[in-house]
This record gives C-alpha cells, structure tokens and sequence, in this order.
C-alpha cells in the first residue's frame, strides 16, 4: 500500500503528459472529465475542514497538478471536438442541455464563470498570498526569538522549540509556494479564454471550410461544443480557485477551541444574538416595501429572529459547560498570574532592535547558541549551573547596543553594531572603523566593517565576532557574579547530584550537620574567592570534618580550600610558580593578636587606621610593582587571618587573591615578590588607583 501511495502521483503525471499528445477515446474522457470535477469539490472540501493551513500543505503542488491535467482534458477534448465533432456525453450535455442549446448563454455563462474566477476570486487569492508571504517571512526573526527566549526560561523544552522553528519555517515555505501557486489559478483563467476562442473560431472555420457545413449547423455542431468544453473546465477550475481563496484567508481560530472553518464561522457568526435579532427584523421589514414578494423575507427574516432567540446574551453562562469554562478561565488579576509577573529572572540578556540578527538563525545568528555553550562551559569551569539566560528585545535601548542584567538590575552594557567585527591590538590606525575598548579587558579595539576580517587579520589584529564578543562579556559577568547566581534552589540540584553517587557524604553532611542555606553560603564564599566548586565531594566531606566542632563561616571555607588544595593554587601558577607577597613576621604577629570576631559577617582586624592605611598602601605598591614586572602575585598570610585579609582587601584591591601557607603545601615553586610592613612609603599609590 505505501509503494502504490508513492508511486500514485508520479503515475499519474506520466499520464498526464501521455494525454497531451494521445488521443483518448469519448468514454475514457468522460471518466476524467468526472474525476477533475469530483478531484477539485473534494480538495475545496479538504481545505475547509482543514484546522490550520499548514494541515494541508501540500495544497500548492496539488493545484499545480490539477492545473496540469485540467488542460491537458481541454487539449484532448479541443482533438475529439475538431476531429470527429463528438467529445463525449458530458461536454455534450454541457454545451446543449445546461445552456438550452444557446451559444449566446454558454458564452454569457461562460463569460460570467470567468470574472467571478479571475477577477474576483484569483485577484483576491492572489493579492492575499503574495502580502501573507510577505508578513510572514517579516515575522520569522520575531517569531524565532520568541521560541527561542522560551527555551531559555524553560517555558518549553528542546523538543518542543525544535518542533516550533520546524513550523515557523514550514508556514514561511507554505506562503511563499501559495504566493506562486496563486499564478497558476490566473494563468489557467487566461488559457481558458484562449482554448474556447481558439475552438469556437477552428470549429467554424471547420465545419464551413473542410465539411460544407451551413453556418447554423456549424454553430450547433462546433461552436456548442467548445463552449461546452469550456463550462466543464471552469466548474472545477472555479471550485480550485475559491479552495485557494479559502487556504490563503484562513486565519488563525480560537486557540481555546479549534475546529474546522465551519466550525469556526458558525462560532463566531453565532456568539452574539444582536446582531442576529437586527438582521432578522431587518429582513422582515422589507415586506413593508411595495411590490416585493412578502413571504421570502418573511421566512429568512423569521428564521433569523428564532436562532437569535436559542443564543444565550452575550457574556452570561448557561449550563454547566459556560460555567465551568467562567472558573477555568485564566484572570489576570488571580495571584497565581500576578506573581508570574512579578518573578524576576536571575540573568538577562537584552537587545536594541537593530542587533535582533544576532540570535535570528535565518540569517546567520549565532548568539543563543553560544548563550547555550557559555552555561555548559560556566558549569565545566566552577561547578555551577547558571539559570536560564532570559534573552528578549528592549525597544527602549539606543541602536547597536545590548545590555546585560542580573536580577533586573543592569550590570553591564556594551555595543555591536550591525555589519561589523571587532578588531582588537595596537595597530589599526589603518583600517576603517569607529575606536572603542573591549568590553572585558579594556583593551584598544575598533569596529571594522565585517569585510575588512581577513585584512585586520593579516596586520595581526585579533578578529571577535559580535556574539563572541558579547558572550565573552557575559562570561566575565557571570564569573563575577557567581555568588548571587547561586541560588538555594541551585545548591539542592547540586546536592541531590552528588547524593547519586556519594549517598553517605550527603546524608552525613544535610541536614545533620548543616542546613543548606549554610552549605549554600561556604559554596558562595568559595565563589567569590574565583574558586571552583565542581569538587563538590571533597567539599562536603571537609564540611563534615569542621561541622563536627565548629561551625562559624570562615572556619568552614577555609577547610572547604584546605580540601582542595592545589585547585586552589593552580590558577595563580605561572611557568611553575607562584609569585606571593607576605607579611612581616612582626606585623603579622600583630594582625593575628588583633582579629577579632565580626559576627555573621567574619572576623575582622581590629588594628588603628594609620597602620591599617599603612598595610594596605605597601600592599599596593609591591602589587603594581610586581604587575609592572608581568607578575601577578598572590597575598599569603596565617590561615587565622586568611578570610579577615580578603574582607579587608576586596573593596580596595579585588583582584589580589589571598591564600593561606597550608595551601601552598605541595605547589609549585614559590617566589617572593615582596614583603608587606607597615610603614607606609612616601611614593606608595593612592588606593583609590590600584
């Protein structure tokens, strides 16, 4: 059955064609001339019951096809009526019986069918195809960022927003093969005037010239024929064009309740009994005119006034049914709804509208991809997984710019202007472009036409794409706010991960020891040191170990990078050392004496502001001294003082990190670059510039 389901189609083209060139018998012409008519009543059919256009997508191919064998009957049947004057009972019937025998009414019917077919209808079907294709290839970038903004707030899933870009694509080919179908509806109006025109003169000019016909009788042998070749093909050719009419105008229905178009019209026409009960009363009132038949309007306006009186009042319930639709539906004002609203997404992303290519996939937009891989490789480099990146279109942002939020609160901003790429090093004083800053490192950069890549790329420029770019930014967010990304529902994913593989260390650890909101807050400390938490075994074993004694946040954190040990090192090792600055033994023997307990907020050193001021700016000048040489060092200390130091350094110095001696146990090579005392020199930086 699915072989001959295949091969019915072509078959039948082959036939077709066949039929173009061999002449076919009056009997077998009668079946196909049945065939075209009974073929194009149950395509107009189908395509009323259809729900959505799409339903019936392969509408555009059949018409052509149907378009192809309706003329290939009318040059079988122009070959019968000029050769032997018969082409079968139908046409025969069709020139005589349905129009009395009269050319002057075949052709004043003939003429008719054909301004209702192609001035009408095919107008109408056409104009409406050609400006749907046009609105609907306008809407795909629209449309694929919405499916698209779904999936990163986890409204639908993969499957679902693959199924979703299918049908976005599959309604743009379905319009824009309908904007060119409707042609053939046109062309085939045209070629029907041609046909009968060429039959009614060669089927005169035969029956005069080869047979001696009188000029009646070649009227009412030939010239009744054609154009009751000509009726027989413009019924079916009608009944296509109202079907694409019918396609082409088919809008969406009510999505609460979709049906067939019957379905649909009676719905509408009928969900209001006003309009009804005027109409009706309308119909009847035109009785009142003199000389006008009473009792059709009577019946058609009665009939009118008695369905309007079996409607209910719009906007009352009646029944179970309307009353249980009244609870069902959704009210904007039900807290459920407005606490939807309400609901702030954790990380942002949003576009000014001239940069919308950037996630549109038709034309090369990339951007959402490279969102998807960021938070793979976030949760590769420090363990967590950053929620869904909520990407959607401000119309109030200036051109070319994109913004980037978190918790609703813009964190950072930046450009990508259209139809360029960013070109970033030291010498392109020679190219064409608009001067700016890479967003991440500040470095020197410039927006060069995309044309110029190669070029830029030979002067020895570094070449960035603007996705790259802005998903290079957005990773630098995202490593910077890692801590406030995390969130309690995160810290129970990543708990019930490890309880799969390591049930003991979990049960041990939550809730006997810690609540998660604690666990929540050392993997939060860690993060905000730049360390990665993927470890998450030894982490909560190493909790396990503190919890038992003592369970004050610093305490727990420095156990937590005790356990990790050299992945805490590791990112500070260049060429297999690390270069640390230390204190003075003196100085911080007296840092240790003067921690003191800071709460819930962590121990702090409670030392006079000139000797603080005095740490801190000898810190800052052997920290630019030492990046003055490319070295980036890293502050060591007590463990005692680990956490006190860091509190005490972030807001001034944050990229200084701050390690303990136990964590340098086992590392690479360690080399001085310099020693922290508290006498301030006189040339030591302002803090405010380090």
């Amino acid at each position: 059955m699915k072989r001959l389901t295949q091969l019915a189609v072509p078959l039948g083209i082959v036939m077709i064609i066949v039929m173009l060139v061999i002449p076919l018998p009056a009997v077998v012409l009668d079946l196909l001339i049945a065939a075209n008519i009974t073929g194009a009543l149950l395509i107009l059919l189908t395509a009323m019951f259809v729900v959505r256009p799409l339903d019936f997508a392969a509408f555009p191919a059949v018409l052509l096809v149907m378009t192809l064998f309706r003329l290939a009957l009318n040059v079988s049947a122009t070959r019968l009526v000029l050769i032997d004057g018969y082409a079968g009972k139908v046409i025969d019937t069709f020139g005589h019986f349905v129009v009395g025998g009269s050319l002057i009414v075949g052709l004043i019917i003939f003429v008719i069918l054909l301004v209702i077919q192609f001035v009408v209808i095919t107008n109408g079907a056409g104009r409406v195809a050609e400006v749907g294709a046009r609105f609907t290839l306008d809407a795909m970038p629209g449309k694929q960022m919405a499916i698209d903004a779904d999936l990163n707030s986890g409204l639908i899933d993969e499957d679902e927003a693959r199924r979703r870009r299918a049908e976005v694509h599959a309604e743009a080919d379905f319009y824009g093969a309908m904007d060119g179908a409707s042609k053939f509806v046109k062309g085939d109006a045209i070629a029907a005037i041609l046909i009968t025109l060429v039959n009614l003169i060669g089927g005169f000019a035969i029956g005069m010239a080869q047979r001696g016909m009188s000029a009646g009788d070649a009227v009412s042998t030939y010239s009744l024929l054609s154009v009751g070749d000509g009726l027989v093909s413009q019924i079916p050719a009608l009944l296509l064009s109202v079907a694409t009419g019918l396609i082409v105008t088919r809008s969406a229905g009510d999505p609460n309740a979709p049906g067939d178009m019957g379905s649909d019209i009676m719905r509408q026409i009928t969900a209001n009994r006003m309009p009804m009960r005027f109409a009706g009363f309308a119909g009847m009132a035109l009785c009142l005119i003199p000389g006008l038949p009473k009792i059709p309007f009577l019946i058609s306006g009665g009939a009118l006034l008695l369905l309007s009186s079996r409607i209910p009042e719009a906007g009352t319930a009646t029944g179970p049914s309307t009353e249980l639709a009244a609870i069902e539906a959704p009210s904007p004002d039900r807290p459920e709804a407005l606490a939807e609203e309400i609901q702030v997404d954790p990380l942002g992303l949003e576009l000014a509208p001239d940069i919308i290519d950037l996630v549109d996939v038709a034309s090369g937009g990339d951007l959402l991809e490279r969102v998807k891989a960021l938070r793979r490789k976030v949760a590769s480099d420090l363990g967590i997984v950053i929620p869904l990146v909520r990407t959607r279109d401000n119309l109030d942002l200036p051109s070319r710019t994109y913004v980037i939020k978190l918790f609703d609160i813009e964190v950072a901003r930046g450009e990508a202007p259209p139809g360029t790429v960013l070109a970033i090093g030291d010498f392109l004083g020679s190219l064409p472009g608009e001067p700016t800053h890479e967003p991440v490192f500040g470095l020197d950069a410039k927006w060069i036409p995309g044309e110029l890549r190669n070029q830029a790329e030979l002067s020895g420029a570094t070449v960035v794409d603007r996705s790259a770019v802005i998903t290079t930014h957005m990773a630098e967010v995202v490593a910077s706010y890692a801590a406030r990304l995390l969130g309690r529902e995160d810290v129970r994913l990543l708990v019930d991960v490890v309880k799969r593989t390591h049930p003991n260390v979990v049960d041990e650890l939550t809730p006997a020891q810690l609540s998660l909101g604690e666990v929540q807050r050392v993997l939060q400390a860690l993060l905000e040191d730049g360390i990665s938490v993927r470890d998450l075994v030894r982490i909560f074993e190493a909790l396990s170990l503190r919890a038992a004694n003592n369970k004050d946040l610093d305490g727990l954190v420095d156990a937590a990078r005790a356990a990790l040990g050299p992945a805490v090192v590791a990112p500070h090792v260049v060429d297999g050392a690390v270069h640390v600055i230390s204190f003075e033994p003196r100085l911080e023997q007296r840092m240790l004496e003067a921690v003191r307990p800071g709460g819930e907020q962590g121990s702090v050193i409670a030392l006079d502001p000139v000797t603080l001021q005095a740490v801190m700016g000898s810190i800052a000048t052997l920290l630019v001294e030492a990046e003055n040489r490319n070295i980036r060092p890293v502050l060591v200390c007590a463990p005692q003082l680990r956490a006190a130091v860091r509190r005490l350094m972030k807001p001034v110095v944050d990229r200084l990190a701050v390690l303990s001696y136990p964590e340098l146990t086992g590392s690479a090579q360690v080399r001085s670059a310099g020693v922290v005392s508290d006498r301030n020199p006189a040339n030591s930086p302002s803090l405010t510039g380090v």
